[in-house]
């Protein structure tokens, strides 16, 4: 049997290494700890990109400027100009030939030329008739018409100027069926009878007309569409004047060549077919060069492409997604590199979500508890690097989770043990257990075995109080919160898992948050901060652990501003009312009977603040401190593992309120 071998067609390589999105994860990380939401984190990603790729935001950008270049290409009337360029240079060789000419008629024709209105549409319109004597002049004349039809005829059907540079009768005919033909296919459709089959033929007969190659009636229609709508807001752009003459030039041109009729009603089946787009409304043209009616189109269809993705690669709307982006869209403005750039992005979304980092959620896309750990880890990573960075020492992570003192006596291991390998006793017992076959080295069974044994530590309950006024966000500090707390909640989870941690974060309501409720939280302008509902979940949370140490952790930056009324309902007060303070502090005292310590990190230094904080710290016998910026999580972290241990240090580093 042989085998052959060949290029995979089946779709993605099964061979190709998984993208690596752990760069771009990595940047959602940074965001989000710096105090973004996830939605926040991802957009800000797509926006600026990664992996040496562009982002929305260089996309807009090169839209924006490829826009502006436009508007200054050129001016609109180009069209007007050359017309009455050409009829001046009719009238002036007409004139000429009038001129040596005796006769009566000749000053009568004379009469008649310099008695033609000022308006350019109604003097070409009043020349139709006339019996011209200059060949020369007749010849310019008729060039205006072939001019006209040959730059609305473009202006619809881009590249149709060539076709028609030396238009016969037979040309005529042939647009005049395509026309025909074309408006049928278009009531076909719109009647629910239009077929690929039928598209296929038209092509066949009139695919000339169409240098684009569309592939079924809806791409035709499209860039038909775009085309006839940039042609009205070209006219929508002239002056009243302007558009009056020009309008009535093409009309007349229109009705010689007996396309009027059709293309009338082309543009209204364009309409029907695509309402979406922008029909009405003009543009700004600062150019100084004229433009004719077809190029002056095409600027315009440009134009409008540019707007469109630059509002599209804004993602500012509700429900933007990076397939709204059309491909086809993007190629036209501003190229395949572009392109490539947008399914760069658009790889990263589906990778982060194929991997399991992303996932659906009621509001979109939402970070999946598998990366909600990666953001932890990282977190926590950089608290302990922060920490053995500054010689605080004895908080190494891969040693956290060890079990308590040594007692000096080993036990045989069992399935499930942590405690250290008492190396000495388990090489003891295999060699006494093949001291009497053995000659060759010593081999380990797993009953040889023997750990250390060690002092039973007692579990903590971990109650971290974090503010979620809306002052963290204004002083920049919720980011470095908001870390901390992930940090922490790490380090329990995975190195502690015996201890019990909960998260309550307060404003003008407390309530108990998850992780992703941390990473995914988004400002709103509320006020207040309750600390008094806070310590009492909290102590809700310690009772429900009535074995294990209480351990209550305080992040804030403002004295307590609103509590808990009679009705339940929160009550707001600035400067803090007497009965705010009186709330709170009578729930401090209840922690304190409890056994709970309260220590408190204060994230600003006002005096008020500081004086309540001292007050709550001589109340239950806890700690206040103040960190240096960026120092928060260290403190935290090590304030827990030093609670938990039972050493009661306090940190080396830092300014105590």
């Amino acid at each position: 049997m042989s085998i052959r071998y060949g290029a995979w067609h089946g779709g993605p390589d099964p061979l190709q290494p998984p993208f690596d999105v752990r760069q771009a994860l990595d940047e959602i990380g940074d965001d989000v700890l710096a105090g973004m939401s996830p939605r926040s984190a991802l957009q800000r990603l797509m926006k600026l990109g990664t992996n040496g790729r562009n982002g929305l935001d260089a996309l807009r950008q090169k839209a924006r400027n490829r826009a502006r270049q436009l508007r200054r290409s050129g001016r609109l009337d180009g069209t007007l100009d050359r017309v009455r360029e050409l009829l001046d240079q009719a009238l002036d060789a007409e004139r000429s030939a009038l001129f040596p000419d005796p006769s009566d008629a000749a000053r009568m024709a004379e009469a008649e030329l310099d008695a033609l209105p000022a308006d350019t549409a109604r003097a070409v319109r009043q020349l139709s008739d006339y019996r011209w004597r200059s060949p020369e002049a007749a010849a310019t004349y008729e060039q205006i018409s072939k001019m006209l039809r040959s730059e609305v005829l473009d202006a619809q059907f881009a590249g149709m100027r060539a076709a028609l540079a030396n238009p016969d009768r037979r040309a005529m005919d042939q647009v005049r069926q395509m026309l025909a033909d074309l408006n049928d296919m278009l009531d076909a459709d719109a009647r629910g009878e239009h077929t690929q089959e039928q598209f296929d033929e038209f092509m066949n007969r009139h695919g000339t007309f169409f240098p684009d190659n569309p592939s079924n009636l809806a791409e035709l229609v499209d860039s038909l569409a775009r085309r006839a709508a940039a042609a009205e807001r070209l006219m929508n752009s002239l002056t009243a004047d302007q558009r009056a003459e020009l309008g009535a030039l093409m009309e007349q041109a229109m009705n010689e060549a007996g396309l009027a009729a059709e293309m009338a009603r082309l543009q209204r089946s364009l309409r029907s077919a695509r309402p979406d787009l922008r029909w009405a409304g003009s543009e700004r043209m600062t150019g100084e060069q004229p433009m004719d009616f077809g190029d002056g189109t095409a600027a315009l269809a440009e134009l409008a492409d540019l707007d469109e993705l630059a509002e599209l690669s804004s993602q500012d709307y509700p429900g933007a997604s990076l397939s709204d982006i059309d491909d086809d869209l993007v190629e036209r403005a501003l190229g395949q590199q572009a392109v490539d750039d947008i399914e760069q992005l658009r790889r990263i979304e589906r990778e982060l979500q194929r991997q399991g980092y992303l996932e659906q959620g009621g509001e979109g896309l939402q970070l999946s508890p598998r990366a909600l750990r990666r953001l932890g880890s990282t977190a926590l990573r950089r608290v302990f690097a922060a920490i053995e960075s500054g010689g605080r020492g004895d908080h190494d992570v891969r040693d956290a989770g060890a079990a308590g003192e040594v007692t000096g006596s080993s036990r045989r291991w069992r399935f499930g043990d942590e405690q250290p390998l008492d190396v000495v006793r388990t090489v003891r017992n295999a060699v006494l257990r093949s001291a009497s076959t053995a000659t060759g080295p010593v081999r380990l069974s797993a009953e040889d075995f023997e750990v250390v044994e060690t002092e039973r530590r007692s579990a903590a309950a971990v109650a971290l109080l974090v503010d979620m006024s809306y002052s963290m966000e204004l002083r920049g500090t919720w980011g470095e919160a908001k870390t901390t707390a992930l940090a922490l909640h790490s380090l329990v989870t995975t190195k502690y898992p015996q201890d019990a941690i909960e998260i309550i974060g307060f404003s003008d309501y407390a309530r108990t948050m998850t992780p992703r409720d941390l990473v995914n939280h988004d400002w709103q302008r509320v006020y207040g901060t309750n600390l008094q509902h806070a310590l009492m979940l909290g102590r809700r949370h310690l009772d429900r652990h009535r074995g294990a140490e209480p351990v209550v952790l305080v992040i804030t930056d403002g004295e307590p501003t609103a509590h808990l009324a009679a009705d339940g309902f929160s009550d707001f007060c600035w400067p803090p009312s007497v009965e705010t303070v009186t709330a709170t502090l009578a729930e401090v005292e209840r922690c304190t009977r409890r056994g709970a310590t309260i220590n408190i990190f204060m994230l600003d230094d006002e005096p008020r603040l500081v004086d309540f904080m001292r007050e709550v710290g001589r109340r239950n016998g806890g700690r206040v401190f103040l960190p240096k910026p960026g120092a928060l999580g260290e403190y935290v972290v090590s304030d827990y593992l030093s609670a938990r241990h039972g050493r009661g240090r306090r940190p080396r580093r830092g300014v105590p309120a």
